[in-house]
């Protein structure tokens, strides 16, 4: 396969410079490889594309952001320069990849504006870096370890540009959100969690006793004013609470814009929300049957501890393995690693609020496996983490995918094709995955847990319409909390924080079953194209290895079916500048 040289370049340029530019997330699939130590970093530039830089701080004033904007505009126009009619499919698909990039930080910079609107994103921020640093189950080096203090040391700055932007632009559902997980309260791990200032003391005691002693004293004191920091943050909001603007809706227009220009999807909000009805309505009734025909059999007990519950989970990864090389659905690479469970880290735990818990490898790390830390279990754990527990393979057949299908696709030949992101692809091939693995039969000697699966279906179909609802404002923040809680008995800590996190971040939560339908359709088109020659396990691997790519760009690829693309390109709303949002108006 040939890849033209001045487009892989142009890409290689921007990737560069979104290294630099791009915000944290708390989101479970990593954006960026993580700042690391020095090493890393080194092969990391060798490879002729960087990643975070090491101590990378947010810069988000009135010049840096305008300092972004004119920079993407002229990666938009050298973009634009390209003959890419005359482009072979691949590298007509890589260069809409690269559109639908730009048009992702056009999204950020000048429609989102997260920095001047939303609290969340300063608390990304602000402790990000920190919490980045603590997920790697390595030890802690020296320079690991000066990473972690230093990540602390820039926090009370972080919140002090925080609240300087959100000063006439922040929103109060947002705000309110933040005040809530900053505060005291039920912990979805299980138990009570106290304030952020005590929590941000709890981990950095606790990780005193795995880094230098050299360093305790440097710790103790950035610790001290983060925390501080942190809880200032907090009052800072509560005190301008009822002052703030309390639109989230980006409104129906403008989310069109964002689903034709970047994540690729053709549908109309009124056709996905249908289509999630439909799909409610279809898990509705197989989880209710599940459960009737499982109605005698006693529900599975938790692990007596969380060291267990590894245990299981590695013996469950190893024959979930063994079931995609025995059922020919997916290969298995030697060079693969192992997606792994670990007991939670006494230094994580208090702050593992703050993003998922999880660990899912970089294209500089292929030599490590990936790893979810686990809570204790107990009666009082959240939604997934209690599913989790009575059956690690809950959480394998998703997150484990989402480890082996990175660890694939990141070791992908063309780096264009490494580094692009889209929740569609990522989160519709573990969905994908949960049905797959539940029709070919992982979970039929298990009855509890192919209820939980419909049940996770179930949610991920709501998930659509809350998104949907958020965006175009048919939804507040605190419907779409008490739509997941009634449909779905989400417990309030886990519906509250979902619900704050899609309205910050629209097209996120729709991503899980409208790529899984995306799927779906790729794979049937193979079947009809293959006919006798048809084999689950080479789409499947096919699909691994470009799992990052949007479905309609892979199914033109794969299959030769332009249909979604061309439907995408007539709409009106493709490849011009964004409307301007409704909370603007």
């Amino acid at each position: 396969m040939s890849y033209d040289k001045d487009l892989r370049k142009l890409g290689i340029e921007i990737w560069t410079w979104r290294a630099s530019q791009q915000p944290y997330s708390g989101d479970d699939i990593p954006r960026l490889p993580r700042s690391g130590e020095p090493q890393r970093v080194s092969i990391a530039t060798s490879r002729g594309h960087e990643r975070r830089p090491v101590g990378w701080r947010p810069q988000f004033s009135e010049v840096a952001v305008q300092n972004y904007r004119l920079q993407c505009n002229k990666f938009l126009q050298k973009w634009k320069e390209f003959k890419h009619n005359s482009f072979s499919i691949s590298d007509a698909v890589d260069y809409r990849l690269l559109g639908s990039l730009l048009s992702r930080v056009t999204w950020e910079l000048d429609i989102m504006r997260s920095w001047e609107r939303d609290a969340s994103f300063w608390v990304d921020q602000a402790l990000g870096p920190y919490m980045d640093v603590l997920l790697d189950p390595n030890e802690f080096s020296e320079e690991r370890s000066t990473l972690a203090v230093k990540s602390l040391e820039d926090v009370p700055a972080i919140f002090s540009e925080a609240s300087s932007s959100l000063e006439n632009s922040a929103v109060a559902p947002f705000a309110s959100a933040v005040i809530e997980q900053l505060s005291s309260g039920v912990d979805i791990r299980g138990g009570n969690f106290p304030d952020i200032g005590e929590r941000i003391t709890m981990s950095t005691s606790a990780l005193e006793n795995h880094i230098p002693e050299k360093l305790h004293s440097r710790l103790s004191e950035a610790s001290k004013k983060a925390g501080e920091a942190a809880e200032e943050f907090k009052n800072w909001l509560e005190s301008r609470l009822s002052s703030m603007k309390k639109e989230t809706a980006v409104g129906e227009e403008v989310f069109i814009w964002f689903l034709r220009n970047v994540s690729l999807m053709h549908e109309s909000p009124e056709e996905l929300i249908e289509g999630s009805r439909r799909e409610y309505c279809r898990s509705l009734v197989w989880e209710k049957l599940s459960e009737h025909q499982s109605s005698s059999v006693p529900l599975p007990p938790l692990p007596e501890s969380a060291k267990r519950q590894c245990e299981i989970e590695e013996e469950d990864e190893q024959s979930i393995r063994e079931f995609y090389v025995k059922n020919k659905l997916l290969s298995q690479p030697d060079n693969l690693g192992h997606y792994l469970n670990a007991p939670i880290p006494d230094y994580l735990s208090p702050v593992g609020f703050l993003a998922v818990t999880n660990d899912l490898t970089d294209e500089y790390r292929l030599d490590q496996n990936g790893v979810s830390y686990v809570p204790e279990p107990s009666q009082d754990l959240g939604y997934f983490h209690a599913a989790n527990a009575r059956d690690p393979r809950a959480g394998i057949v998703h997150e484990g995918v989402h480890y082996q299908q990175l660890a694939i696709g990141y070791r992908h030949e063309n780096p264009l094709r490494r580094r692009y992101y889209d929740s569609g692809s990522n989160e519709g091939i573990a969905h994908y995955n949960e049905e797959l693995m539940l029709r070919a039969g992982l979970f039929e000697n298990t009855p509890h847990s192919k209820t939980v699966m419909w049940n996770f279906m179930r949610l991920r179909a709501l998930r659509v319409e809350v998104d949907v609802g958020l965006a175009t404002g048919k939804l507040s923040l605190e419907d779409a909390a008490v739509l997941f809680s009634k449909k779905v008995l989400v417990d309030r800590a886990t519906a509250l924080k979902e619900s704050s996190f899609y309205a910050g971040n629209p097209g996120i939560a729709l991503a899980y079953q409208v790529g899984k339908h995306q799927l779906m359709k790729l794979v049937a088109d193979s079947i009809e194209k293959e006919g006798k020659n048809f084999e689950f396990r080479k789409i499947h691997d096919a699909v691994w290895k470009d799992g990052n790519v949007p479905f309609a760009l892979l199914n033109w690829e794969l299959n030769g079916n332009k249909e979604y693309i061309d439907a995408i390109d007539k709409d009106p709303l493709t490849g011009v500048s964004p409307p301007k949002p409704e909370f603007d108006k």
